[in-house]
């Protein structure tokens, strides 16, 4: 039998497969469909301290291998998570990490402050610093080191782990990664959606009410494979939470041999709610057949 247990920064979970921000709601929506507590973790859509309305309808799109999304993180708030939905999935006895964004430092800062007092079970703070930065001309906060570290820094306040979700729009990740580390992330999430954009050639617009959005599913994936891979390369000890495209084992596989020590499931959950379970069970066969007996023989093996 395989060991599946993973260390992320100084975090230990049961299992490497997790839920991927944005694709599982803020609760225990999953919960009909699996055992949320045979998951590594549950990680929540983010969100802000205040209430947020997202963008407008359509909000989603589908593509020949993936999905464009302009959601624009709506979210209840905070306040509203923690007494509305959060008891729901505690009670489902998952493991949560809660997800945070904002539109200038100073929102994550809230954020961040709001997050204090959430109980033990929420046990890392995710940063999603791939949101527009209205303080830089609507530059990503992941788009620049100097920027991701000012946020990672204004976190400290949730008192836990943070871990920073990258943008793969980006020349050089690894440096980013570096800079959020030196701030004080403890992990890096590797990878955010890929800028897109669908246009209608019957009505000649945009397809989108955002008319821009995010690429995310298989379409993705050897991307974030690469992200994760040069990352592990140039800074080995930094934690990595591999997420873009997972749908099969093999592919929670392949992100442990580039580097990462866990993995999330996203855009197959909107096919098949069941899969982050599917997954974890293929992980635990191909290990099995491969006479692999600890998960962490696994992780970074694909850099020789």
């Amino acid at each position: 039998m395989t060991d599946l247990t993973t260390v992320v920064g100084s975090l230990e979970f049961s299992a490497p497969v997790f839920t991927a921000s944005g694709t599982v709601g803020h609760g225990a929506e999953l919960a009909n469909y699996m055992d949320l507590s045979e998951l590594g973790a549950v990680v929540i859509k983010s969100l802000r301290a205040e209430p947020w309305a997202g963008n407008p309808a359509p909000r989603v799109h589908s593509t020949a291998s993936g999905m464009i999304n302009s959601v624009g993180l709506q979210g209840p708030g905070i306040d509203r998570w923690l007494q509305d939905e959060l008891p729901a999935l505690l009670d489902t006895g998952a493991t949560v990490i809660a997800s945070i964004w904002g539109s200038c430092v100073d929102d994550y800062r809230a954020a961040a402050e709001a997050l204090s007092g959430a109980p033990a079970e929420v046990v890392a703070v995710e940063i999603n610093v791939s949101c527009p930065n209205l303080e830089d001309r609507r530059r990503m906060f992941a788009h620049s080191p100097s920027a991701t570290a000012e946020v990672i820094a204004a976190t400290e306040a949730c008192g836990r782990p943070r871990w920073a979700k990258l943008s793969p729009n980006v020349a050089d990740i690894a440096e980013i990664a570096v800079a959020a580390a030196e701030a004080g992330a403890e992990a890096v999430v590797l990878v955010n959606t890929l800028l897109a954009m669908a246009i209608d050639v019957e009505t000649r617009s945009p397809v989108l009410g955002a008319r821009r959005g995010g690429l995310s599913g298989a379409a993705i994936h050897p991307v974030a494979v690469r992200a994760v891979y040069d990352v592990h390369e140039a800074a080995p000890e930094l934690a990595i939470v591999g997420v873009g495209g997972t749908s099969t084992g093999a592919d929670v596989v392949e992100f442990l041999l580039a580097g990462a020590s866990a993995v999330e499931v996203g855009t197959a959950t909107f096919a098949d709610p069941r899969a982050p379970q599917r997954i974890l069970g293929e992980l635990r066969r191909w290990c099995e057949r491969h006479g692999v007996k600890r998960l962490e023989d696994l992780i970074g093996e694909a850099h020789g």
